[in-house]
Formats: structure tokens, sequence, C-alpha cells
């Protein structure tokens, strides 16, 4: 199977060769890159986004590494700076030990005690030597000492320096993560909002509905004013009556009692009556 889909792409492209001669290499290549924008173009831009935030959340790996690797530089550092105090103190223990010894045998004398113990000139002298040579290496080996701690120092630092630049490069593509996410949701709504089409059909039988029933109360309330019912007006003549709680002034009135009370007092009034 194997080797006829090779005699067959093998036989495709000597046709191919055969058709379009030189141009074969830029056909192929275009041919390519239109089917890679092609099938880029089919791709979901959410499923874009998600791949985005997994390769960001796929730097947390490197940067525990560096992590990791900064924490054990800064114990080694720390462990080598204990270990080069204390030879420095045990090394300035022994120079003072050497200049102290070599101030005696400046002197005449021929024994010298330390600790209680009586040494010869000679004893002394040879146990100097012994001290400078020793101190000597020892200076030098703490000399190189020194420089690994200041060359790891350096390093510590350049790691440090990486480190921080690794946290902040992820958390401002994080930012920008985020923020292609918010532009993605925003044009979304867009779109959904741009396809969303009202039915012509169901808008116009609606506005035709309104304004069938408007004309039917306009032809309904002019016959009414033709007839005298005239309505959609303000009440103004139907207010309520006081009623009246002096019932006998309401009945002297009905019956004109108090305008013959008042005709006779007119009467008795005028002189020339």
């Amino acid at each position: 199977m194997i080797k006829k889909t090779l005699f067959g792409m093998v036989a495709l492209a000597l046709v191919a060769t055969a058709i379009l001669g030189k141009d074969v290499c830029s056909y192929a290549r275009t041919f390519t890159g239109n089917v890679r924008d092609a099938v880029k173009g089919e791709i979901d831009l959410n499923f874009e986004v998600d791949r985005a935030k997994e390769m960001v959340d796929n730097l947390v790996p490197d940067i525990r590494k560096c992590i990791s690797v900064v924490a054990e530089q800064q114990v080694d550092i720390r462990d080598m700076e204990r270990v080069v105090t204390e030879r420095q103190l045990a090394m300035n223990t022994q120079r003072d030990a050497v200049l102290a010894m070599r101030s005696d045998l400046k002197t005449d004398a021929r024994e010298f005690t330390y600790a209680s113990v009586s040494w010869s000139r000679g004893e002394v002298s040879r146990d100097l030597a012994r001290r400078f040579e020793r101190l000597k290496t020892a200076e030098q080996s703490l000399n190189a000492d020194k420089k690994i701690l200041a060359a790891r120092r350096t390093q510590l630092a350049a790691n440090q320096e990486k480190l921080e630049g690794m946290m902040d490069q992820k958390q401002q593509l994080e930012v920008k993560v985020a923020q292609l996410e918010a532009r993605l949701k925003q044009f979304e709504a867009a779109q959904t909002v741009a396809e969303l089409k009202l039915d012509d059909s169901r808008l116009s039988r609606a506005q035709k509905l309104i304004r069938d029933l408007n004309k039917q109360l306009d032809v309904r309330e002019a016959t009414l004013d033709a007839e005298g019912k005239f309505t959609g007006l303000i009440p103004w003549d139907a207010q309520d009556k006081p009623v009246s709680t002096d019932i006998a002034s309401e009945i002297d009135a009905y019956f004109g009692t108090d305008q013959e009370a008042e005709l006779v007092a007119d009467a008795d009034s005028d002189p020339s009556a």
C-alpha cells in the first residue's frame, strides 16, 4: 500500500513537471499556501484564542524550572559564603600567629614558650616556615573561592533577571490574551446583532393592522359625533352637586315661602303703600 502511494506521488510529480515545467515549484508553493490559508480561515477564532491561552500556560513549567535553579543557586551561594567567612577568620588567626612568631624570632632568645611548652629557636623557626607556606596556600585557595563566589553571584543575578523577565512577559501575554478574548466576544456580539433581521412580512402586517384599527375608531367617533353623542371630551357637566343638610331651607326655597315673607316685609316698611 505504501509503495503504491509513493509510486502515485512520484507519478503525479512527474506529470506536473512535464506540464508546468520549471514553474512547478512556484505552483506547488502557491497551492500549499492557499490550502494553509483556507484551513486557517475555517478554524474557529475561539479555538485559536484557547490555543493561545494554552501556549501561555505552557510557559509555567519553564518558569518553575528557572525558579528552582535560582533557589538552588541561592542556597549554594549562602553555604559558600559561610565557608569562605569561616576560612577567612581561620586565616586571619594564622596570619596573627605568623606575625607574632616572626616578631619573637627577631629577639635574641634561644627558647620560646607557647601554651606552657618551651620550644627551641630552631623548632620555632621551622614551624614558622611551615605556617607561612600553609598561610600562602590558604590565601590562594581562599582567593580562588572568592572569585568562584563572585562568579556565582553574577550568574545568580543574571538568572534572577531572566526569571523576572519571563514572569513579566508571561503576565503581558496573559493581558494580551484577555484583551483578545474580550475583543472576540465583542465581535461575536456585534455579529449576532448584525445577523438579526426582522421579518418584513410580519412587520407589514402589524403596521397594517394598527392602521386599520385606528381607521375604524376614527369612523366610530365621527358617527357618534354626528349623532350628538360626543365622546372623548372632558365631562365638565358631570360634577357632583352638594347635598343640602338643611331640609327646612330647601323646602322654603322650593315652595317660595321666603319670597312671600320678603314681599310682606317690604310692604310694611313702605309708607306709600
